[in-house]
């Protein structure tokens, strides 16, 4: 391997929970509601996708199934989708909306997988040139400073960025080309089926992990290591789609 390629949520970091992102909200708005009102307005938030690197939405809106399709094309659109299915749920002040949405880009929202560092720092200790391959609509490199894992990172390619998409081959080949890498030598590591294994049309290996709870995968990126120890002939492992 000469290069290995991470998503962002959901492989390397994790959202927090719908929950714990309302309650965040509400405080720095400077307000109280009764418990069973902040319960009941989280689980419809979650049920409506509005957490961006949550669950996706039980169901999309007729009205906003173009907004959604290309939310991570640019800074604008990211926040106009998600701000849109966020007001599908009433909440005491409108301008909630956009506070919430503000609130998931700040570096305390995320937390990263417990080994996340280790892989990475193996990789850099390998000599194997790292980057971010992230659909996302804002800049998350603060995150990665505020976390600590920056250093490790050689190559962030945002689709915001870009104003393409995964699984769009552009993103990965302008990966590829930051690290001065051949698709061929290069791992995506994604838990997105669909978006991160795009990839696999430029001639990248493929690795899925879960896109779980972060006390629910303790360790699932570590099979990254073996694969790049082996040379990355997989197309494959195991996972399930994400975020």
């Amino acid at each position: 391997m000469i290069a290995v390629l991470f998503d962002f949520s959901g492989t390397l970091f994790r959202i927090e929970s719908a929950e714990s992102w309302l309650r965040g909200g509400l405080a720095e708005a400077g307000i109280a509601l009764p418990e069973s009102e902040v319960v009941t307005a989280a689980r419809a938030l979650e049920a409506a996708g509005a957490l961006p690197g949550g669950a996706a939405p039980v169901r999309v809106p007729e009205d906003m199934t173009e907004a959604w399709r290309t939310r991570d094309q640019s800074a604008e659109l990211h926040r106009a989708a998600y701000t849109g299915l966020s007001r599908q749920v009433p909440l005491p002040d409108p301008a909630l909306h956009d506070r919430l949405y503000d609130r998931h880009m700040s570096p305390a929202a995320w937390r990263p997988y417990p080994d996340a560092g280790k892989v990475l720092r193996a990789l850099r200790e390998r000599g194997i040139g790292i980057g971010v391959v992230s659909n996302i609509g804002w800049d998350l490199r603060p995150v990665f400073r505020e976390h600590g894992l920056d250093p490790y990172i050689d190559a962030y390619v945002l689709s915001y960025e870009h104003g393409v998409q995964k699984p769009d081959t552009r993103l990965f080949a302008a990966a590829c080309a930051h690290l001065g890498a051949d698709p061929r030598g290069t791992l995506m590591v994604g838990d997105d089926r669909r978006a991160d294994g795009g990839a696999a049309a430029l001639g990248c290996a493929v690795h899925f992990v879960d896109h779980l709870p972060v006390t629910e995968r303790p360790d699932g990126l570590l099979p990254v290591l073996d694969l790049v120890d082996r040379g990355g002939n997989a197309r494959k492992v195991g996972g399930t789609t994400g975020q």
